[in-house]
């Protein structure tokens, strides 16, 4: 199982309870230290960003339609945007726009905070981190994480952001492969 950001703290969340084989996550949600407040900025900035794509939606291919667009769009999620499909992009920004869950999982990270039973992961974790990620940023943001998950194999991606998916596809989709196999 693989997940990033928010999917990476569900996919450690499932393999809690057994649901998972492994774990590939890219800069998960839910590492930064006690005490660390940092994550309500996130989250801030995730109730912002939902209302920007709502806007943009109705003009989402006219937004990403140049290259300036395109920056505009990935700046907090890649560091690398040239190859990435205007058509994807614009699609990206329906998705968020249209995600119905959105709000409701930002209200509970709010509520609940970020908790997880690390001792319940047994499967084997690989843990991804783009060093210039914006949004999670390294290293402060995976603290606990760090300390939780000992066991967990570590990767950064020097200069990569928040989206390794995005940003160096192949190498994202060979570290998930090369893990699982």
């Amino acid at each position: 199982m693989s997940g990033n950001s928010l999917g990476g703290y569900v996919a450690f969340q499932l393999a809690a309870r057994g649901r998972a084989a492994s774990v590939v996550a890219f800069a998960p949600a839910g590492g930064w230290a006690a005490g660390d407040l940092s994550y309500e900025d996130l989250l801030h900035a995730q109730r912002e960003l939902l209302i920007q794509a709502r806007a943009a939606a109705p003009r989402a291919e006219a937004v990403v339609a140049d290259p300036e667009g395109r920056r505009r769009v990935t700046q907090l999620t890649t560091t690398n945007f040239e190859h990435i499909p205007a058509d994807l992009l614009a699609h990206q920004i329906l998705g968020i726009a249209c995600c119905q869950a959105a709000e409701p999982l930002i209200e509970n990270a709010v509520i609940e905070g970020w908790t997880l039973d690390p001792v319940k992961i047994s499967c084997p974790v690989r843990i991804v981190w783009g060093t210039a990620d914006k949004l999670i940023p390294w290293p402060q943001a995976a603290t606990r994480y760090r300390e939780q998950l000992p066991q967990a194999d570590w990767v950064l991606l020097d200069g990569i952001g928040h989206c390794p998916q995005l940003d160096v596809p192949i190498e994202a989709a060979q570290l998930i492969l090369g893990f699982i196999q």
